[in-house]
Parts: C-alpha cells; structure tokens; sequence
C-alpha cells in the first residue's frame, strides 16, 4: 500500500472513530466524575505560569530535509478575569483586546467558568531541499528558507472547549538565522553542512494571525483511573507566511488523562497543555500517561515557504493545495511536568516532491 492510501485510510479510520464517538457521547449521559475530577486540576492550576518548550526534527526520523527543524518557547500567564476589564494587563493590551471579543466563548450553564490565558513565545522553524551538496537552485525542490518570530496569542477556555488565536510577526530570509543555527548544530555532531544556503528566500517581514477552535466531543472513564477521550478541531491562518483553512481530531486513551486539550506542538493550542493532572487517588497527587493518534488537514492557499517570497522575484515550487498530517505518540505527567513525544506523518506538499516526510515533536511543559 502507498503512504497516500495509508495516510487516507488512518485519516478514513480516524474521522469514523470520531464519528462514532460523538455519536456516544450524544446518545450517553456525560461522565460527570471525570468532568468533577477535571474541574477540580483546572482550578489547581489557575494561579500558575507555565513554560513550554518545543522541539521538533526530521533527524528522529533519520532524514535531513524538507521541514528540518522547529523550535519553540512560550509562557503562558495564569488565569486572568477579561482580556478587556483586567488591571493586570497593560492599557495598551487591553484596547485592543477589544478586537478579539468575538473570539472570547461564553460558557453553557452545564459547563464550568470560562479561563483565559495570554501566550508570549519566541521561535524558529527551517527548511531546506533533499540535496545538501549542491550549491545551485534546483529547481524541482523546496526553497532554502528559515522563519524567526515573536508570538502572543489568547486561549480561551471552558471545560470542553478552546479558543486559541495567535499573532506571529517576524522575518523570513537569512534575517531569520537558519543557515548560521543548522550550521552550529550540525558542526556540533559532525554533520556535512547544506550548501545552498546562499539560495535561500530573501528578507521578508512575515505576519501570521491564527484561530482555532477545539472541542473535546467524547470523554469516558474506563475505571482504575483509565480515560479516553476525543478532541476535534477546526481554524485557519491569515498572512503573507501562511494563508490556509485547517480541521482535523485526535483521540487520547490512557491513566490520568491531563485536562487539557490534547499535544499539538508549534499549532494553536498547544500551549494550554496545562500539566494538570486528573487525580484519581487519594494521595493527593497523580502520575498519567497516555497513547494518541492525531490527524490534521489543511487547505494551503499560501505558503511562502514554497511559494517563494511575496514582494519579490525568489526560486518556488508548484505547491499542493491539500496537504494532511498523521501523528502518533505518548504522553506522561507528574504533578507540575507534561512530557510528549510524536512522530509526525506528513503528505507531499508540493508537486515534484519525491515522497512524503516524517519528523519527531518533542514537546515539555513546566507550570511555576
């Protein structure tokens, strides 16, 4: 079997577990333990700031090509009251803040109060063609580009559902550091350096506004302190990086499923991955983990990582419109820290491209 057919019939067999458990979750009457035992870590963890770091790379997969390496720091405020009326926030935030209201859901009457964060990150993301030796464009690969960028973002949640938008601005070309960062690593472990580097897409300043919206449709205690749960999502991005329309679901099963929404490294949301876990016990403390299978489809209208840059003439590839990603990975959490690790599947994003691509998402969170 292809990787396509196998990636379309995961995706197949994915969105019908979905289904089905959807299905369940309307015909059943909700686990109200598990929805009291998760209000209860919500509530543990308001007070707290928390740091994510995320890493991801193709060299987990034992290749060194295409999206080559991503990583990602972000903090994340404890609980604040409103994005508009809080004192704690600066002035200035809270104006225009006043944008975002239709983004700020309002909780039903079975769902607990709603919790709003503010995200900072910083982060890097690299690309580059399958051939490292050659110093010339060749002109049926990728582009050599790198994308450095400052990030603050809002989640916004109840006890099923997540709002995340993030505004990303920065720079794309040899601004963004990717050759003199790659270079650094690979010197570091003995690697032969790419040679194209001088290649790669020119200074661009790069903005990128995100939404997403995620929403845990099926949750069931399984007993012994065994969870499984299904999270779908839906959003999009806006911008001269990326322009797209996105859905897609993951299904966790496991002991002690955080009360989170999911792992999704470097995508809206991911940094909500409070590591608070669902305790169980009687010691007042829990220890989790957890297997999940992910999926995420995308309509790319546009990427500049492949459609060259925006207000000048650069090297670019005729990019596929319909792009999916498969992850499957495992997960643990003890008391403050949330640990993951993913390998990520994903399909032929342009159309010469000679195969599809994997890649390892490492992603650690601390709450302070």
């Amino acid at each position: 079997m292809s990787s396509r057919r196998a990636v379309l019939c995961v995706g197949l067999t994915l969105a019908s577990l979905l289904g089905s458990q959807t299905l369940l979750a309307e015909s059943d009457a909700p686990d109200t333990d598990v929805s009291h035992t998760e209000q209860q870590a919500i509530e543990a963890v308001r007070e707290r700031w928390m740091v994510n770091l995320f890493f991801e790379n193709d060299l987990f997969s034992r290749t060194d090509q295409q999206y080559t390496n991503g990583v990602r720091i972000s903090w994340v405020s404890p609980d604040i009251d409103s994005f508009i009326h809080d004192d704690s926030l600066p002035l200035w935030m809270r104006q225009a803040n006043r944008l975002l209201t239709p983004l700020d859901p309002v909780a039903s009457d079975s769902q607990a109060e709603v919790s709003r964060r503010v995200v900072f990150s910083l982060a890097q993301k690299m690309f580059t063609p399958d051939d490292r030796e050659r110093t010339s464009i060749d002109p049926d690969d990728r582009p050599y580009a790198g994308w450095l960028y400052a990030g603050m973002g809002y989640h916004t949640r109840s006890l099923d559902r997540l709002n995340s938008f993030e505004v990303n601005l920065g720079v794309v070309g040899p601004a963004a550091l990717a050759q003199e960062a790659q270079d650094f690593v690979h010197d570091l472990r003995g690697f032969d350096r790419f040679n194209g580097w001088d290649n790669q897409l020119r200074n661009e300043l790069g903005i990128q506004l995100v939404y997403e919206h995620k929403n845990r449709v099926y949750r069931r205690q399984l007993g012994s302190g065994w969870q499984q749960d299904a999270i779908l999502h839906a959003g999009g991005s806006f911008g001269n990086v990326a322009t797209y329309l996105n859905t897609g679901g993951q299904y966790r099963i496991g002991r002690n499923l955080p009360a989170d929404f999911g792992t999704s490294a470097l995508r809206p949301g991911g940094d909500n991955s409070v590591p608070a876990p669902v305790n169980n016990g009687q010691n007042g403390s829990a220890w989790g983990v957890h297997g999940f299978v992910s999926m995420d489809g995308r309509w790319v209208l546009q990427d500049i990582f492949l459609d060259g840059n925006t207000f000048r003439d650069s090297h670019s590839v005729d990019k596929r419109a319909l792009v999916g990603d498969l992850s499957v990975g495992v997960a643990a959490n003890f008391d403050r820290w949330k640990v993951s690790y993913a390998t990520v599947w994903r399909s032929k994003q342009f159309k010469t491209q000679n195969g599809t691509h994997s890649y390892g998402s490492l992603a650690v969170s601390y709450s302070l």
